[in-house]
């Protein structure tokens, strides 16, 4: 035979074999993060009276927790009434729960159980909202402070962000002890009282955990959803944080002996500095189809079908490919490597005068497996041989442990975010910040997960105009928080 036929027959025979390892795995394909409902054994939801918890949100919503950046601006007789009024609003769950406030106002809620043998659930809410934006108060289709219930939902401030879920635990944990229910492993609810201006509160509590050796067997915080039209699929999926980036903000001073703009030298201060600037974007980090974005893709690539399922379940082969494609939009491009955004500039106070020291911030979200340490070492690299000083800007936080998808804490949350199996759910990385950060050794599983829906134009609605908690995502609420503590702690 012909050394060009052997060649031929062996690239024919090489090709085929991939088709059919790719077809056979496609095939085959299954992500572990999906749970069969089957497998978990779940408490039934109790009634709630679903009148009555909206009002008790509206409520909520009208007490003025609001974190200022400076926390003199604060009302602080504000969180007391809060505390004042969950006393009297939940009288059933203040009989059965002891109450502790930190000096910082932060709050534990303990609910003992039968067998201290058994690790606590540890379940999360923030106490806390974020201002109204001056001048846009006239926005608002209810004003935001009000408390509105109207078109099917509570209006307001903090009704998702996070007085929903607060409030939701608590008509939780009333219905649960007027039922009779008493629990076989502790429940503790934490409420942090500034979660929206850095958390001091969670890390206060975390801190007291560890003194007292207390771990849990999970925590659950806010930071994902049930994303209705999520992209590739179109439909309802249920995304569950695994972790959460770190943060940092690097910056970068260019000192320059100043003067008069008419007179200046060979290079300013601003000029250098740009060159720095330009030097740390222009080495971006690279791309990497792995970790909780990655997983998230995976999961619900079944369900995408065609050329997304063959490219998840092959990923050793088209994981370039997916990184091209998912780096198209910003967001999904946040989750598969740390981002770079420079987001604030100083320079002269005066257009005719040169700057004595030009400054530049750069804002660093880390992904898992990169520190702080690792991101500032890539930015002196890029910056070498630029009069450049660099440092951070606060405290320099790396991301968090990411959790597991094969724990029992995950397939009770997996399979009751699935609303019975009829919700594809898949971990995710949670971009931004929550108080959950501050319990990593409290727990090794620390989950971030609201059972409310929402469409992804929604969420801007959080932290933004017209805020509110439709009246179906209350119930679905309730309903959550009744089946999961009594599955997780009956």
């Amino acid at each position: 035979m012909k050394t060009w036929t052997k060649i031929a027959l062996t690239t024919v025979g090489a090709v085929a074999l991939l088709g059919a390892v790719i077809g056979v795995r496609t095939a085959t394909f299954k992500p572990a993060a999906q749970v069969d409902p089957a497998s978990v054994t779940l408490a039934d939801a109790l009634p709630v009276d679903q009148a009555r918890a909206a009002q008790h949100l509206s409520e909520a919503v009208q007490i003025l927790t609001v974190s200022h950046q400076d926390p003199a601006e604060n009302q602080w007789a504000e969180w007391d009434r809060l505390h004042a009024w969950l006393q009297a609003t939940y009288p059933a769950a203040h009989g059965v729960m002891t109450r502790e406030i930190l000096p910082n106002k932060a709050l534990i809620y303990t609910w003992p159980g039968s067998d201290p043998s058994l690790a606590p659930i540890v379940l999360m809410a923030h106490q806390d909202v974020v201002p109204v934006t001056p001048g846009t108060e006239g926005d608002w289709k209810h004003p935001p402070f009000a408390g509105t219930i109207a078109d099917g939902a509570v209006w307001g401030r903090g009704s998702i962000d996070d007085k929903g879920t607060l409030v939701m635990m608590f008509e939780a944990a009333e219905a649960l002890t007027a039922s009779g229910f008493k629990p076989k492993r502790t429940v503790i609810f934490v409420s942090g009282q500034d979660e929206e201006v850095g958390g001091t509160g969670a890390a206060a509590v975390a801190a007291l955990f560890k003194a007292r050796g207390i771990k849990a067997q999970f925590v659950l915080d806010e930071g994902m959803a049930v994303i209705k039209d999520f992209p590739m699929v179109d439909r309802p999926v249920a995304v569950i944080g695994l972790g959460e980036k770190g943060y940092a903000t690097l910056k970068i001073v260019a000192p320059a002996p100043g003067g008069h703009s008419s007179a200046p030298p060979e290079s300013t201060g601003v000029e250098t500095l740009s060159k720095a600037v330009l030097a740390i974007t222009g080495k971006p980090f690279p791309m990497k189809f792995e970790g909780p974005g990655a997983d998230m893709i995976t999961a619900i690539a079944p369900y995408a079908g065609g050329m997304v399922k063959m490219a998840a379940a092959n990923r050793w082969l088209f994981g370039p490919l997916l990184v091209s494609q998912l780096k198209k939009s910003p967001a999904s491009a946040a989750t598969l490597h740390t981002t770079i955004a420079p987001t604030m500039l100083k320079g002269s106070p005066k257009e005719n005068v040169l700057p004595q020291d030009a400054t530049a911030w750069i804002n660093y979200r880390i992904a898992p497996g990169q520190t702080a340490e690792q991101v500032m070492a890539r930015a002196k690299a890029a910056t070498k041989g630029l009069d450049v000083r660099l440092s951070w800007a606060g405290v320099a936080r790396d991301p968090s442990p990411v959790s597991s998808t094969n724990s029992d804490s995950w397939k009770l949350l997996a399979v009751l975010a699935s609303e019975g199996g009829t919700i594809p759910v898949a971990p995710g990385l949670v971009t931004a910040g929550t108080d959950s950060r501050n319990m990593t050794g409290v727990a090794g599983d620390v989950y971030r997960f609201s059972p409310m829906h929402a469409s992804i134009e929604d969420f801007g609605m959080i932290h933004g105009t017209n805020e509110h908690m439709s009246l179906e995502n209350l119930q679905r609420m309730t309903n959550y928080f009744t089946r999961l503590i009594a599955s997780a702690a009956g």
